[in-house]
Parts: C-alpha cells; sequence; structure tokens
C-alpha cells in the first residue's frame, strides 16, 4: 500500500469524504478482533488509524497483522510517541503539535523517531496537529502538558492551521480529543477548510453519523470516529 497522501490529496480535488476508524490498541482485546475487523468491513470507513496517547501494551503489530489478514483498508500509525511505531503499517502521521509549546511534542519526539523510521518502509505524513478545547481534559492534553486552543478563539485557531501549511505540512488534523464532550466547532471546520490548500482532518467529538454528515458539509475531508465505534461497534449499523 503506497501513496496514500496522494490518494486523500485526489480525494480532496474531486470532493470524495473519507472516514478513518481510530483503533486505541488498549482499549482492544485480540482475541475478539474477527468480530471488530467484520464491523470495520461492513462500515464506509476508508482508512485505519491505530494508536493513542499512551499504548502501553505491546499488541499493536499483532494487531496489525490480523487486521491485514482480513481487510484492504490502508493502515496509518497515529502515534503519541516514537514507542508507538510498527513496520507492519502502510504509513505514519508524522505528528507535531502546533497547537501546543511543548518541544517535546514539537520536535523533540520527532528526532527520537528518525533512526525507527528510517528502518522501515512506511509511507510518511508530515500532519500538523492542533488540539481544540472540548470542554473536558483529554488523555492528548494530559500527556502532552500543552492547553487546546480557545474553541471561541477561531481567527487564533485558523491562524495555526496556516502557519503549519507554511511551514511544509501536509495535512492539518483538528483534534477535539478522545471522549471529548464538545466536537471541534463547525465554524471552526469552515473557516479553517476555507483558508488552507491542504487536506483537513477532523476528530474527536463525534457521536453520530449526524456529526460526520455536519463535520463533511463544513469542510473536513476526512473524519476520524474513534470512542463512538468503541463503545458500540454496531455505530455504523444505525
Amino acid at each position: 500500500m503506497t501513496n496514500i497522501y496522494n490518494h486523500i490529496l485526489k480525494s480532496k480535488i474531486e470532493s470524495k469524504k473519507l472516514l478513518a476508524i481510530l483503533l486505541d490498541p488498549d482499549k482492544i482485546d485480540l482475541s475478539k478482533a474477527a468480530i471488530l475487523i467484520e464491523k470495520i468491513n461492513q462500515s464506509p470507513a476508508t482508512h485505519i488509524f491505530i494508536g493513542g496517547s499512551l499504548v502501553e501494551n505491546n499488541i499493536l503489530d499483532e494487531l496489525i497483522i490480523k487486521i491485514k489478514q482480513n481487510c484492504d483498508l490502508p493502515i496509518v500509525l497515529f502515534p503519541g510517541n516514537p514507542s508507538q511505531i510498527s513496520d507492519q503499517a502502510d504509513a505514519i502521521l508524522f505528528l507535531t503539535l502546533i497547537s501546543g509549546r511543548n518541544p517535546d511534542f514539537l520536535i523533540e519526539h520527532q528526532v527520537k523517531a528518525v533512526p525507527i523510521l528510517k528502518q522501515t518502509d512506511l509511507e510518511i505524513i508530515s500532519t500538523g496537529y492542533i488540539l481544540v478545547e472540548s470542554g473536558t481534559e483529554t488523555a492528548v492534553e494530559r500527556v502532552s502538558k500543552t492547553k487546546p486552543l480557545d474553541r471561541n478563539n477561531i481567527e487564533f485557531v485558523v491562524h495555526t492551521a496556516q502557519a503549519g501549511e507554511m511551514l511544509g505540512l501536509k495535512i492539518i488534523y483538528l483534534e477535539a480529543g478522545s471522549g471529548a464532550k464538545q466536537a471541534v466547532p463547525i465554524e471552526m471546520i469552515q473557516l479553517v477548510s476555507q483558508n488552507i490548500e491542504i487536506p483537513l482532518i477532523v476528530g474527536g467529538g463525534i457521536i453520530d453519523l449526524q456529526g460526520i454528515q455536519k463535520a463533511y458539509d463544513s469542510g473536513a475531508d476526512l473524519v476520524v470516529i474513534g470512542t463512538a465505534f468503541e463503545n458500540d461497534i454496531n455505530f455504523f449499523n444505525k
């Protein structure tokens, strides 16, 4: 599986909306992986993202291998730190937390990841990660020791996204955080989408199919569903 970014870019140009299911290895029982994969295959997902803020177990490689045995969707790593890199995946969102000012998540973890990534054939997709205030403290906030951006200061979020684009990042990811009480505001998605040329990913706090559609209608090119699917693997059957 190659050129995942080019496919995302082509889909944006053609106004074809994409959907990723985010799997956190810490929340998965491998003995039930077959059922999970079957539900993913029945869903409208176009990608599988794998990762989490912590990931304390050691099933990452095994999980990806199991998925690939029964699913053809591209698998993209969504890592919280360099320990969450697996050469079994197809690509990695090479994240820089541009909403925060903690150097560990702006460049330090990325530097540490380089010798690991050089030993793989992973497609590396540089991604500007923007954490948006969502009504609760999320795992990303705790682990990164950074504050999310004010959900009411949309102009500042737009400028942050534009700065990421000017720095040469390939994707902007607006994130409310896992288990967020509030999703990324619709107006924020609209204005960020209208003011950048690169693809826009939106995730966190989306709890139903209507929420996915609202994000698409507002300009998201790819929507990520994590907690809602974790809590109910029949999410897409409703």
